[in-house]
């Protein structure tokens, strides 16, 4: 760096400060930074000022030690290569560092084992992402990747994105894309949960995917009982409570081996944290693979560290969800409440300002849906009140409406489904076959 000036540009990508060994040497690069932010050129007479001016030139050796850095090469041909050997050193060191942690946690132990492990799991992750930074890529490249790989092997649920199941729903979003965040809102009571179930069963069934359900409000019981009521449609209470009749025996044990058959797996812990989550998703994805996140829900969520507002929690918590979709590249579907004032406006249909406690959850996410059910709010006799134009007119029963309020990558929309209240589930509004590919 100190021979040519466009080093600088070639390393910083590479190398941290603290990537070096020797603190003075870590003092020397942090002085070239900067130098260069101030736009100066890196030369030991400005290196050496900035040192001076922080205090540290003498413990760093002096303009003589810098003098002799420069005087070690002639040239600055193969930099980055010097770079990520110092990166490479720093990298071991760190997982020496970790590994000595991941002993002392083990050897505390404690009755809580899981616990150790997923602490140990977090280690060796935060040493994986941080290696793991990006650089440019050339768009002839990408192309000539895309062409090598159209999407046609065997594994397609790895380079396609995950079909909703919904054949509206895939054809404005193109499926949930991976590397999204999906951010699923209603109110309470409309059917979140159903919805995202459905989201999980086509994806595990339909598309032979790997799903990871966290549900924090649910018991996974509950859930598997939706899904089997859906599968088997029958009546979810009756089959709750064993009272299904002997002509939906077959239906539930054929529901049973299909959905026996499907890669869902369900987390109901009560307490999570993004961390929480990405750890028990590596070990997931490591063991079975991974197509598809859902979380339900977000504002159940609890932040890491401690933060001053909720507001904050949870910008931090959607920030989280973001960067696990794209570190993972999984679409992530995330379940959030909206506010109060859906319910004091006429008509009820949400908007993006609902949504609870943060802004930050629309700049996050990549899509927004909401539901709307008509008939949650408007009995049949106070619709007809509220539509005297239409005598005998059809009220909205078992209609709902997804909401697509933001689509980064494509066209917002509406699309109606039917809602079939005696299984909580969603369907398409009319039946159709579904096309052979995206």
């Amino acid at each position: 760096m100190l021979l040519d000036e466009e080093a600088y540009a070639r390393v910083l990508s590479i190398l941290q400060p603290e990537d070096f060994f020797r603190e003075q040497n870590r003092w020397c690069y942090e002085a070239a930074q900067a130098v260069a932010e101030r736009g100066e050129p890196i030369t030991v007479a400005t290196v050496a000022h900035d040192l001076e001016r922080a205090g540290r030139l003498d413990a760093s050796g002096g303009e003589a030690y810098l003098v002799d850095l420069a005087g070690k090469y002639f040239t600055a041909v193969g930099v980055e290569a010097h770079a990520r050997i110092v990166a490479r050193d720093a990298l071991y060191r760190r997982l020496i560092e970790a590994a000595g942690e991941i002993a002392r946690v083990a050897y505390q132990g404690g009755p809580d084992a899981s616990a150790v492990l997923s602490a140990a799991e977090t280690l060796l992750l935060d040493l994986r992402s941080a290696e793991s930074a990006g650089d440019f890529q050339r768009l002839r490249g990408l192309l000539e990747d895309f062409l090598e790989n159209p999407g046609d092997e065997q594994d397609a649920m790895h380079t396609v994105a995950v079909r909703t199941g919904f054949m509206d729903l895939d054809t404005v979003l193109g499926g949930f894309k991976r590397g999204d965040l999906v951010v699923l809102a209603a109110r309470t009571g409309v059917g979140k949960s159903s919805l995202l179930l459905n989201f999980a069963r086509n994806a595990a069934v339909g598309s032979k995917g790997t799903v990871a359900f966290f549900a924090l409000e649910m018991s996974a019981e509950q859930l598997a009982m939706r899904l089997l009521s859906h599968e088997a449609d029958v009546d979810s209470t009756r089959l709750r409570l064993g009272m299904h009749r002997e002509d939906e025996e077959a239906r539930i044990m054929h529901a049973i081996g299909v959905l026996g058959e499907a890669k869902i797996f369900i987390d109901d812990s009560a307490y999570l944290s993004v961390p929480e989550i990405r750890a028990k998703l590596r070990r997931l994805q490591a063991d079975q693979g991974l197509d598809l996140v859902i979380v339900d829900y977000l504002q159940l969520l609890h932040g890491a560290g401690r933060l001053d507002t909720r507001v904050n929690e949870i910008s931090g918590i959607t920030r989280s969800l973001k960067e696990l979709a794209r570190e993972l590249k999984v679409p992530v579907i995330a379940a959030a409440q909206l506010s109060r004032a859906v319910e004091t406006r006429q008509p009820h249909i949400p908007m993006l300002s609902d949504l609870r406690e943060s802004g930050s959850i629309e700049q996050d996410a990549d899509v927004v849906m909401f539901i709307y059910r008509e008939d949650v709010y408007r009995t049949p006799e106070e619709w007809q009140e509220q539509h005297p134009d239409q005598p005998g007119g059809q009220h909205p029963t078992g209609l709902a409406q997804i909401i697509i309020a933001k689509h980064r990558n494509g066209p917002t929309d509406t699309v109606t489904v039917r809602f079939r209240d005696r299984t909580a589930s969603f369907m398409d509004l009319v039946l159709r076959q579904p096309p052979p590919d995206f």
